[in-house]
């Protein structure tokens, strides 16, 4: 049966067409090692015929103490630590059982997954993480891709189900789009029907195949392909999972363009951790300060997005704050993302410009309650918004002397006098008239005054890696 063939009418292939094209490959040879949700990517090969090609191993090791002895000890069971530990040992023992009888005409792969699907006694995250390790040559250099996923559906049946078509589709990309790595993360999700069934919020290339893949760019694309609505990078730069960033913390979120980061960006920083450590309940040595990009900010009118991206990561990164890039445009949104993760308290530091937008009735078109829905779920279960003074025009504004519309007055006075909208302090007045993107219009024109606006570190960056149009 030839490729064209097994073509769908829409041109993306079904998943039974994946497996089965595999299958039929008789160079393709591996093991499928599965754990938390049965043996579901091995069934979904088995199903489609021909699988003895393919198939030279499965294995389920549920029982802890089966799983030590087989892959070594782990911290956690649902772990990339674990699903690493499992492809290599699955991929080492391929090689040394059969490289000799069948390696000069096989390519050899281990697939792993370990997961906590939907348990009947409680209602627990359901997560994990999967991967594939395999060559792309008889003999040649294994390369690796693997993911951390959320399970979405409501039985384990569902979840299950929906994990097996998702293996199918990792092996299937990571042997037919190996040279198109955006390619393998927008089939991912083929075969899912049209209901949200999982979410993949990161996702990572290693090995002498992927040499040229910038992580980063991946993980950015897993919004881009509709995969999740976010994803966060450390302030090592390295890409997260956001249950595991967030986790236990008392977390602020500034949103800005961030381009560059500038000294008011610092102040609004210090400022946000100084109120939000005196809110009860948060303790200063679990605060997780984050910065946040939405994907419309980073994206408006940018001919090269994707240097620009990394410019920013970078040089937050380097300013110690992690970094979040999502697509939630409306406050209330994001803090109902954040809450999917974390149950301490929550602050949005905002610029009180952005006022235009927050109290804009318009931006809340399409939601029944209008402004009101959107301010009970924004200011909801411990949640503040620290609101940071500007000047415009020579005049200063803040959270005390901000116009809104008159039908808003109330509202505005309502959230002030019960503490759940807060005046920042000023922490350097002469830093109140910097912006951001009056900054970067000066980036061309080589160095200047602007020098003085960014932190020491943004600045050498600038100058050294010539970003955002900087010359000489």
């Amino acid at each position: 049966m030839t490729d064209t063939k097994l073509e769908s009418r829409n041109n993306r292939k079904l998943p039974q067409e994946k497996a089965l094209q595999i299958n039929l490959n008789n160079s393709i040879y591996g093991a499928i090692v599965e754990i938390g949700a049965g043996q579901e990517t091995a069934r979904q090969f088995f199903n489609a015929g021909a699988a003895a090609g393919t198939v030279a191993k499965t294995m389920s090791a549920y029982d802890m103490q089966v799983s030590d002895d087989v892959y070594g000890k782990t911290g956690r069971y649902v772990s990339r630590e674990r699903c690493e530990q499992m492809m290599d040992h699955e991929y080492e023992l391929m090689v040394q059982r059969l490289d000799e009888a069948r390696g000069d005409e096989s390519r050899f792969f281990a697939y792993a997954a370990t997961v906590t699907a939907r348990s009947y006694s409680q209602k627990n995250e359901c997560h994990g993480w999967i991967g594939v390790k395999r060559q792309l040559e008889p003999h040649g250099q294994p390369s690796s891709i693997i993911l951390h996923v959320r399970m979405l559906d409501e039985t384990n049946r569902l979840q299950s189900e929906a994990l097996g078509v998702l293996g199918v589709n990792l092996v299937h990309g990571a042997y037919h789009h190996t040279d198109d790595p955006k390619k393998i993360i927008d089939n991912l999700q083929d075969g899912m029907g049209s209901d949200k069934r999982i979410e993949i919020d990161l996702i990572h290339f290693s090995g002498p195949d992927f040499n040229a893949v910038e992580n980063r760019l991946m993980n950015l694309h897993l919004i881009h392909s509709w995969n999740c609505r976010a994803v966060m990078f450390e302030p090592s730069g390295h890409s997260v999972v956001p249950a595991s960033a967030l986790r236990k913390k008392d977390t602020i979120v500034i949103r800005g363009s961030f381009k560059p980061p500038t000294n008011v960006h610092m102040d609004m920083k210090d400022s946000a951790i100084k109120h939000f450590a005196q809110e009860e309940g948060v303790e200063k040595d679990k605060i997780l300060v984050v910065a946040e990009i939405t994907l419309n900010e980073l994206y408006s009118g940018n001919e090269d997005a994707d240097s620009d991206f990394l410019a920013r990561v970078d040089l937050l990164n380097e300013l110690g704050f992690s970094v979040l890039i999502s697509d939630y445009l409306r406050f209330f949104r994001l803090r109902s993302w954040i809450r999917r993760y974390t149950q301490d308290r929550i602050g949005i530091m905002l610029s009180v410009l952005d006022f235009d937008y927050l109290f804009a009735e318009k931006y809340y078109q399409g939601l029944e309650g209008g402004i009101l829905e959107a301010f009970g779920k924004l200011f909801s279960d411990n949640t503040n918004v620290y609101v940071y003074p500007t000047i415009r025009d020579g005049k200063l504004i803040s959270l005390d002397n901000v116009d809104v519309d008159p039908s808003l007055t109330h509202l505005l006075k309502h959230l002030t006098s019960n503490k759940a909208m807060v005046s920042a302090d000023i922490q350097n007045v002469q830093n109140l008239d910097i912006s951001a993107r009056e900054v970067v219009k000066e980036l061309p024109k080589g160095r200047g005054d602007w020098e003085k606006k960014l932190p020491p570190a943004v600045t050498k960056r600038i100058i050294e890696k010539k970003l955002f149009g900087f010359k000489e």
